[in-house]
């Protein structure tokens, strides 16, 4: 049998069964498109920006971030500009934009949660209604009618096979996916807590100030 004639096996049911599959081939060919490391944090774009923020050198830092958009980019710049309002201000802007950021790393996974919950449940319901029509066959006709009887059978076990088939690797990709969304979201929070870190270090060591009247009484011995 071609894929038409399956599909026309199927019954009705198969048409909401090859909306899911074809979802379910864009989410997964975006999302590893999306969630490629090098896109997201790109190690020479992270050292160079914060070697610049710990050199003071803040206005380079931002030029990096204009020439190099990206989520860690963007979320550095946010911290950045707020910086001259003090660190709470800057950590504020870094949590809002992170928040903002990080959301592209994760959309489109629960559509893909869906459609494999979804699938095997839309296969149940093409063998629930093949069944139907198997019975509908033999009370009307009696079990003579083989034709019509493999009519029923065949819908019923194609739909199921194909929710299996589309729900299947569906969850797969899900799970993948969202592990793989979550380790680069805590990879990117500790290069911005880095930078952040290094926007605000304080010095080690403060500016002595010398008592006067210690200077005055030393000043007036070696006279």
């Amino acid at each position: 049998m071609s894929i038409l004639e399956i599909f026309k096996a199927g019954g009705p049911v198969m048409w909401p069964l090859a909306i899911c599959s074809v979802v379910t081939v864009a989410i997964i060919i975006e999302r590893a498109l999306e969630l490629r490391t090098s896109r997201i944090l790109d190690p020479s774009v992270v050292e160079r920006v914060t070697g610049l923020v710990e050199g003071g050198r803040l206005d380079r830092a931002m030029e990096v971030c204009r020439k190099n958009p990206g989520i860690f980019t963007h979320i550095v710049a946010a911290g950045l500009h707020q910086a001259p309002k003090g660190e709470p201000f800057a950590r504020e802007a870094v949590e809002d934009a992170g928040r903002h950021e990080t959301t592209r790393l994760t959309r489109y996974l629960p559509t893909l949660g869906t459609v494999a919950a979804v699938s095997p449940l839309l296969g149940l319901l093409g063998t629930v209604t093949g069944m139907i029509a198997v019975f509908k066959t033999i009370a009307n006709s009696g079990i003579g009618q083989a034709a019509e009887l493999s009519n029923g059978i065949s819908q019923a076990l194609i739909t199921t096979a194909t929710g299996l088939l589309i729900a299947i690797p569906a969850l797969v990709a899900y799970n993948y996916y969202s592990e793989r969304a979550e380790r680069i979201i805590n990879r990117l929070e500790g290069a911005s807590l880095r930078v952040l870190r290094s926007l605000f270090q304080v010095p080690l060591q403060a500016p002595v100030e010398v008592d006067r009247t210690q200077a005055s009484e030393s000043a007036s011995r070696s006279e």
